[in-house]
């Protein structure tokens, strides 16, 4: 049966405490700051509203997932699993990351003032890659190490197809940032609004570095590779979720103001 320390119980505890917490603390600030943004960038605000929702709701149900998968051992030095029905899994970050990917990539969109056909093109283009991205890597995660049904070399399989479509996100959006920046030019949110382009390459890419932890079960141990896990995908939904959604509306609102808008 595997075992997992108290002390690295209780830091994925915490962690996942934290991601939901974030999420809830950030949809605050959106609602809060949404009529600072004109209404031509407000969309923007509206979609970080949304992410927050889905986010937090689903990472609480990850955290009850984690809190019923295990109980403390009857000679109290670790924690085991609860029943092997009730096994943890990562299904519930997914099923958040299908509802956010698409809305994350196409509200940059609006604040960086790409419209018309290109924005049509970039919008299909996001949301296309990025739904396969994430279902591709949710079949993945059925076969990861550790789980009853291990099969690596699908697991392996699926994370390789996942990070291709990846990769066409990263390429996507560069081109959206690199106009975007164009087409502040003079604007005192442009250096804010280029950041984004550094934050999300780490922010996103931690995702499948946090993918391929369980390969280190043998290695780090079962809780260690697990816990690790967790930790590395919360401070990626943090950073490319809230973060990234602060980013950009502090972008909208400098771009609001040097466009006249008065808020609310």
């Amino acid at each position: 049966m595997e075992r997992i320390s108290i002390e690295v119980y209780e830091i994925v505890s915490h962690v996942l405490t934290l991601g939901f917490a974030a999420m809830g603390a950030a949809l605050l600030y959106f609602i809060l700051t949404k009529n600072d943004n004109s209404p031509k960038y407000r969309p923007s605000s509206v979609l970080s509203v949304v992410v927050m929702v889905s986010a937090f709701l689903l990472l609480f149900l990850q955290y009850l997932s984690w809190s019923d998968a295990y109980v403390l051992s009857a000679t109290n030095d670790a924690y085991v699993l609860a029943e092997e029905t009730r096994l943890f899994s990562n299904g519930y970050r997914y099923l958040n990351w299908l509802i956010d990917v698409p809305m994350l990539l196409i509200q940059i969109l609006f604040v960086a003032g790409i419209t018309g056909a290109a924005f049509t093109k970039y919008l299909r283009n996001f949301a296309v890659t990025g739904v396969l991205m994430i279902l591709t890597g949710y079949v993945g995660q059925f076969y990861e190490p550790g789980r009853a049904n291990e099969n690596v070399t699908l697991w392996l399989l699926w994370g390789f197809i996942s990070t291709v479509f990846y990769i066409f996100v990263l390429v996507y959006i560069t081109r959206v940032i690199k106009e975007g920046s164009a087409n502040m030019k003079k604007s005192k949110g442009r250096p804010i609004f280029e950041f984004i382009l550094p934050l999300f390459y780490v922010a996103w890419t931690i995702y499948p570095v946090a993918y391929v932890m369980p390969a280190f079960i043998e290695q780090l141990g079962y809780g260690t590779a697990i816990a690790s896990q967790q930790v590395l995908y919360t401070v990626a939904d943090i950073s490319s979720k809230v973060i990234y959604g602060v980013l950009l509306n502090i972008v909208s609102t400098i771009l609001s103001k040097e466009e006249g808008y008065e808020g609310a």
